[in-house]
């Protein structure tokens, strides 16, 4: 019989490269939109809270909105999924499927662990491996799915997720119409009902969590500017929530339904060519991408505009929510194919090179995010939170960007993985796994 000590890392050679270019671009596409949270206060919807929204500043908003808020983090799901095929797929050939399930689980047990460290010690909030470890486990039952399966669950667990964002939008838009009419009422020197009351209470409470205050800025930038253990403590409430109630909030549902697409792309031979499909041609792609950014930009054209002409009021950004999933998942569609194209095309391929290194250390080059800009944005380091404009983030993303295009192949030019990679793997197969080439 077959045991665990015979299962091993993915070699380089079993690799699929167009995979790794996608998370590789991915990776850097979620840095466009994390830096915001790390740079900026309560800016990530609402840029009137910090960073400036005219301008440049208007402008850089508008093309994320556009083309990147929700498709990257999107694509690294859909890999997750589709990761999930490959590591117990490859396993299964020779394997008792209890090893299988075994190393898969242990794997997944790490990343959740990597993620509390990520989140509480290395102080990124808006960290996602804790997520993917969890919803890794529910992906997994799922995997023995066909593609059509696998894509109405995806829709079906999308439905739920936008019947309770449409069930809070309305109850948030009763509390604002109400309280409105409350004081109004109030303002002629009626008497208020326990009813209108209470409207005003939680539309104010609405008002202070969504809305910054110079006061409350100023508040943050301080507490930010302090040492590493201070900043630690600060952040803890904020963290703990941000991996508990969020991430069941929202997370898991759009998660766990974009993995279950990955899983379905993967077999279609939309992401790779399998066994059972044959790789998709120049034309499809160019098809998908049609449809997929016609569809996909033009929804997120309409909820830019919404939020836009409202001056980004609370109410309109929570409208545009209803609307999200439709926009973000046919542009996501449309990143693929483009990036699909762009593999098959053989241009620029020490490009394409870098950017598979890149998404071969994810990992490893995902945390190295944290550390950057964290040391850039916090106390222990240079105190730049809340100090940039909104564009001028992009030039730390873009220094990021480039030094990781340039150190990724060169460390895989003598090292076999990531070092975050090559502890992951040690890990998850009980074993040190052989570091240099």
């Amino acid at each position: 019989m077959q045991t665990q000590e015979t299962l091993q890392p993915t070699t380089k050679s079993e690799r699929i490269s167009a995979m790794d270019t996608i998370r590789g671009i991915s990776l850097f596409g979620i840095l466009l939109m994390n830096i915001i949270g790390f740079g900026l206060y309560k800016a990530y919807f609402d840029p009137t809270n910090n960073g400036g929204a005219t301008g440049w500043n208007l402008t850089v908003w508008w093309m994320n909105t556009l083309f990147f808020e929700g498709t990257m983090r999107g694509m690294f799901s859909m890999l997750f999924g589709a990761g999930i095929l490959l590591f117990t797929g490859r396993s299964v050939e020779n394997t008792p499927g209890t090893v299988v399930t075994d190393l898969f689980f242990r794997r997944l047990m790490w990343m959740l662990l990597f993620g509390i460290i990520h989140c509480y010690l290395l102080l990124w909030d808006g960290e996602i491996l804790y997520c993917y470890a969890l919803v890794g486990m529910f992906a997994f039952s799922f995997r023995h799915l066909l593609p059509k399966q696998l894509i109405i669950g995806a829709v079906v667990i999308l439905l739920l997720a936008f019947a309770w964002t449409a069930k809070d939008y309305f109850q948030l838009k009763n509390t604002f119409e109400t309280s409105t009419a409350a004081i109004i009422k109030k303002a002629k020197g009626q008497k208020l009902t326990k009813e209108e009351v209470k409207a005003i209470e939680k539309w104010t409470e609405k008002n202070k969590e969504d809305k910054a205050t110079p006061e409350q800025l100023k508040e943050e930038m301080s507490a930010r500017s302090k040492g590493y253990w201070s900043i630690v403590m600060h952040k803890a409430p904020g963290n703990m929530m941000a991996e508990t109630v969020f991430i069941y909030r929202y997370n898991f549902l759009d998660t766990l339904a974009m993995m279950l697409w990955g899983m379905a792309f993967f077999k279609l031979g939309i992401l790779n060519r399998t066994a059972d499909a044959a790789a998709k041609s120049k034309r499809f792609y160019l098809l998908m991408a049609l449809i997929g950014y016609g569809i996909g930009i033009s929804i997120n054209y309409y909820e830019g505009l919404l939020q836009v002409s409202n001056n980004f009021s609370i109410l309109s950004i929570n409208q545009s929510f209803l609307t999200y999933d439709l926009g973000r998942i046919p542009t996501t569609c449309g990143h693929i194919a483009l990036i699909m194209l762009f593999v098959k095309s053989g241009f620029l391929p020490f490009l394409q090179k870098s950017l598979a290194a890149v998404g071969q250390m994810a990992f490893t080059n995902y945390i190295t995010h944290s550390i950057i800009c964290n040391f850039i944005f916090l106390g222990y380091g240079f105190s730049m939170y809340g100090k940039l404009q909104r564009y001028e983030l992009y030039y730390i993303v873009i220094g990021i960007w480039t030094f990781q295009l340039i150190a990724s192949p060169i460390w895989l030019k003598y090292f076999r993985f990531g070092p975050l990679e090559w502890l992951w793997r040690s890990l998850t197969y009980w074993k040190m796994q052989p570091m240099k080439r």
